[in-house]
């Protein structure tokens, strides 16, 4: 049986041995854990106050720390920002009336031990979309979250490239109750269409169909304990990205553009489509932000130059970041290596990196009560 008494002071212990390098306290006498519990079953749940000027690395060490004590069998952190640091709101445009475009449904759920789920989207291809998605979860792997990558771009499924991995994924348990291993790569779980198709075999088929992979990719695939699960949505407003939505309860999209206004454009549509379904825009990311020329170092605005930030604030949502057009970038997707780790310190992986921090205060931000870090 467990000594829930022992437990608890051995978890205290824990806690009291993860330094806060910015004020080289622990986060136990820095008062940033609150509401330290545990239940009979070896579940231990607390509140950590996580300010702006903290590392998100923080989080993860306390929780590591935690899962190391002998008796705990899970571990539920509550990451809260103190109310003068959350993300203020910006002016919100009129909501559309939804028309007959469906809500989510009362079956919509939060899948089992994801934490969060945000969809990376854009208006049109080629914006970088799945770059960004990629980078932004290697990013949020590499700062110590456990995360997941989606891709739920059907026809055009580009992630398995991207983090350099072609193989089978295995499938668990028996008739009827079968389950998808996720590959992984860079440390971030990898589930794909991409996986199960030959080399250059078309994935042909209409839209419920494409709804019915999506569905199976997020409830039929062994995902485990995740802190974000990153979803890779295709172009445009259509099947996949009104069965998402109707499937589990997304914190948000994400939305990607390129500075050019036919992409801007398209990209309001989308932001449209999704307040009609009454999910959360969490921010803008510009993408192909102008290119340095590598000869002789001059700025040169390939795809136009402020788009990103006169559709934000005409949409009344906020720009996260933006990412140069970058050759290296291009070059570490083709080779499977994203860029935010394989080139962190470069003007784009900065940039990446930054975003998926963002991204992290943002979701915190939106739910202060209680997020499942």
């Amino acid at each position: 049986m467990l000594d829930r008494e022992a437990v608890l002071g051995l978890v205290q212990e824990a806690l009291a041995g993860v330094t806060n390098p910015r004020t080289g306290e622990s986060v136990l006498v820095g008062g940033q854990v609150s509401g330290l519990t545990l239940d009979d079953e070896g579940k231990v749940h607390f509140q950590f106050l996580l300010k702006p000027e903290d590392a998100g690395t923080l989080v993860r060490a306390a929780r590591a720390a935690v899962e190391a004590v002998s008796g705990v069998a899970r571990v539920k952190i509550d990451v809260k920002l103190p109310k003068e640091a959350q993300v203020p709101g910006q002016a919100q445009p009129k909501r559309l009336a939804p028309h007959s475009v469906p809500a989510p449904t009362p079956e919509a759920n939060i899948v089992a031990g994801i934490g969060h789920i945000v969809a990376v989207s854009s208006g049109k291809g080629g914006v970088g979309k799945s770059t960004v998605a990629a980078n932004i979860a290697a990013a949020l792997a590499s700062a110590g979250h456990r995360v997941g990558l989606l891709d739920a771009d059907i026809y055009g499924p580009d992630i398995p490239q991207m983090f350099g991995e072609s193989r089978k994924p295995l499938v668990t348990g028996g008739k009827g109750q079968e389950k998808i291993v996720p590959l992984e790569g860079h440390g971030v779980k990898l589930m794909s269409l991409g996986f199960l198709l030959e080399p250059e075999q078309p994935a042909i088929m209409r839209g419920p169909l494409v709804s019915g992979i999506l569905r199976q990719f997020i409830e039929q695939v062994e995902w485990g304990e995740l802190d974000y699960l990153i979803v890779d949505m295709p172009p445009g407003t259509g099947d996949a990205q009104l069965s998402l939505v109707q499937t589990v309860n997304l914190d948000g999209a994400l939305m990607v553009t390129t500075p050019q206004e036919v992409s801007t454009g398209d990209v309001r549509r989308a932001i449209r489509m999704f307040e009609r379904v009454k999910t959360p825009v969490l921010g803008l990311v510009e993408n192909m932000a102008g290119l340095t020329c590598p000869h002789c170092g001059g700025h040169v605005d390939v795809f136009g130059e402020g788009g990103g930030a006169k559709l934000a604030a005409e949409m009344g949502v906020r720009l996260i970041g933006s990412v140069p057009l970058d050759p290296e970038v291009r070059r570490a997707g083709d080779e499977g290596s994203p860029t935010a780790i394989s080139a962190p310190d470069s003007q784009a992986g900065r940039a990446f990196r930054a975003i998926a921090d963002l991204l992290v205060d943002i979701i915190a931000a939106a739910a202060p009560t209680g997020s499942r870090a």
